[in-house]
């Protein structure tokens, strides 16, 4: 049998970095969270096996990688609303539900994934690898050039490691980090610096939002909004592009009544978000989801909305009501 506390001792300081590899390749946490079981399953299977050719760190990366691969060949790619159509350019459309056959990505919180608290270089870097951009561009990727790239770029594996790691050869990853980084950087040209979610001026957007959002002041979340900002909501499938478009939006088919939202202010994908309630007609509130914000310069540019009331929850808020 294995040695049960020698094991914890050496995996268990692993597990939420793990989780943070996981979710890149997969895009839900909570499919995150069965694969990273899954890997520590097999890997106390085959510890008393473990012969030391590798870092306890390099050969967990290994078993959850391809338990990750194994996965994704059974699965669809998960996507947002802006990855399905166009946006819609009349304000004043109902938004289009998708139907099942559609699979969306998840957020993850910031809590659940963070870095060492003790190097500050080390949780930026990680908010990096975590941007909601950055995952939903990886999703188009094929599975192995999305772990080849998270691998190399993202956790700075060597590429002969990486060529264990996945059974292949050095020169065999080289070549398909090549065409992962260059497909990447067709679907997320390099932009402005996204803000840190504590960064002071990130902090003030976000908690200028939810007051503006709360209060359903339509001329706040205008001045809050960057002139080019998008908005998308899932489950539905209909986005919106240009604050001239999102704004009416926001005014006629979602603000309703002050009072009707109520935000908490949390951080998911290393950017600044928040879990929302809406009131029923008993006068409680009741979950509605988790909305991220992508903020950089003086504005907000995108409104990434996650309407799976199950994420308040996950996110650490109270369900059903937040007092």
């Amino acid at each position: 049998m294995p040695d049960s506390a020698a094991f914890v001792a050496e995996t268990e300081p692993l597990r939420r970095e793990l989780l943070a590899h996981c979710y890149r390749l997969l895009g839900s946490v909570h499919d995150a969270e069965d694969l990273v079981q899954e890997a520590y399953l097999r890997a106390w299977r085959s510890y008393d096996r473990f012969e030391g050719r590798s870092s306890v760190r390099t050969w967990l990366y290994q078993i959850a990688t391809n338990a990750c691969l194994t996965a994704l060949a059974k699965r669809s790619r998960r996507v947002l609303p802006s990855g399905l159509c166009d946006p819609e350019p009349d304000p004043g459309a109902f938004p289009e539900e998708a139907g099942p056959e559609v699979a969306w990505l998840e957020p993850v919180p910031d809590a659940m994934v963070a870095g060492d608290p003790a190097d500050p270089a080390a949780i930026v870097a990680a908010r990096a690898g975590l941007r909601l951009a950055l995952i939903a561009s990886l999703q188009y990727l094929p599975p192995r050039q999305r772990a080849v790239l998270v691998l190399r770029d993202v956790l700075d594996f060597p590429a002969a490691e990486v060529a264990v790691m996945l059974g292949t050869t050095t020169a065999g990853v080289k070549s398909a980090l090549a065409r992962a980084r260059a497909r990447l950087e067709e679907l997320a040209p390099a932009s402005d610096q996204v803000t840190e979610p504590a960064a002071p001026q990130a902090r003030a957007l976000l908690d200028q939002y939810i007051a503006a959002f709360e209060n359903a002041d339509v001329a706040a979340l205008e001045w809050l909004l960057v002139r080019d900002a998008t908005l998308e909501a899932s489950p539905m499938r209909t986005w919106f592009a240009g604050r001239k478009t999102c704004v009416p939006f926001l005014r006629d088919r979602v603000l309703g009544s002050p009072g009707f939202w109520r935000m908490r202010p949390t951080s998911a994908n290393g950017q600044p978000a928040a879990a929302a309630y809406t009131r029923g007609q008993d006068g409680g509130y009741q979950p509605y989801g988790v909305v991220v914000f992508t903020v950089a310069g003086a504005g907000i540019h995108r409104v990434s909305c996650f309407g799976d009331p199950s994420l308040v929850g996950l996110f650490g808020f109270p369900v059903p009501s937040p007092g």
